[in-house]
C-alpha cells in the first residue's frame, strides 16, 4: 500500500490547522484512521527524529509506541491510545518539521525499497516482529537520558524502519530495524559505562577537596 500521494496533503492540512491552534494527537489519528498502524507509527515517530533530547515528551512517545506494539501483538484492527496521549497537542513548528521530514523519507524510501524477504513482513511472523520492535523501541525511548544526544533518534530509527517495512512490504527493513535496536542498546550502554567511570573518578577527588590543610 504505497499511498503516499494522498498522505502528504493530509499532513499539509494538519500543518495549516496548526497555524490557528495546536493540533491534538486525537485529531491527527482521526484524519489518518484509514491508513492503519504502520503509517500512523511513521507519522507519530517524526517528532522524535532529531539529534537533541525532547524532554519529558520522549517518555510519552515511548509509552505510545509500547502500547501500539502490544496492540499489534494482540492483532487490534486500529490503534487505541489513552485519553492523556490523545489530548496531547503539537504546535505549528512541530508539524512543519514533521511534514518536511516525511517528504524526505518518502523521497528516500521510494528509491530504495521493493518487496523482498516477505516472510519477515507477512502473517503472524510480520506482526510479531513489528510489534516486538515497537515495544523494544518504545521502552528504550522512555529511559530518561537527559542531555544525551540522539537518545530518541536511534530507537526512533528502529521504529521507523519497522513501520516502513510493513508499509512497503520490504523485509530487509525489518532486519535494519533490529540492527538499530541493538545499536541503541550499545550506544546507551557506552554512555552508562562512561558515566560510571567518570563518577568513580569524581569520588576519588572528594577527600582531597575536603581537606583544609
Amino acid at each position: 500500500m504505497r499511498d503516499y500521494k494522498n498522505l502528504n496533503p493530509i499532513l499539509e492540512s494538519i500543518a495549516e490547522q496548526a497555524r490557528m491552534k495546536p493540533v491534538s494527537i486525537r485529531e491527527v489519528l482521526t484524519k489518518l484512521d484509514h491508513y492503519g498502524f504502520s503509517i500512523i507509527v511513521i507519522i507519530l515517530i517524526l517528532p522524535f527524529m532529531q539529534p537533541f533530547p525532547v524532554g519529558p515528551i520522549s517518555v510519552l512517545g515511548g509509552v505510545i509506541f509500547t502500547l501500539l506494539g502490544l496492540q499489534l501483538l494482540k492483532k487490534y484492527q486500529s490503534p487505541i491510545l489513552p485519553e492523556k496521549v490523545l489530548n496531547t497537542r503539537l504546535g505549528l513548528k512541530s508539524w512543519l518539521r514533521m511534514t518536511k521530514v516525511f517528504k524526505l523519507i518518502v523521497c528516500w524510501t521510494q528509491k530504495i525499497t521493493k518487496p523482498r524477504l516477505e516472510k519477515f513482513v507477512s502473517g503472524d511472523i510480520g506482526i510479531k516482529l513489528e510489534g516486538s520492535i515497537l515495544i523494544a523501541g518504545g521502552v528504550l525511548m522512555t529511559i530518561p537520558f537527559g542531555v544525551l544526544p540522539l537518545n530518541n533518534f536511534f530507537p526512533g530509527l528502529a521504529i521507523l524502519f519497522s513501520a516502513l517495512a510493513q508499509f512497503e512490504k520490504d523485509g530487509l527493513f525489518i532486519l535494519i530495524a533490529i540492527f538499530w535496536l541493538f545499536f541503541s542498546v550499545l550506544y546507551f550502554s557506552i554512555f552508562f559505562i562512561v558515566l560510571y567511570y567518570v563518577g568513580l573518578e569524581s569520588i576519588q577527588y572528594i577527600p582531597s577537596a575536603l581537606r583544609t590543610d
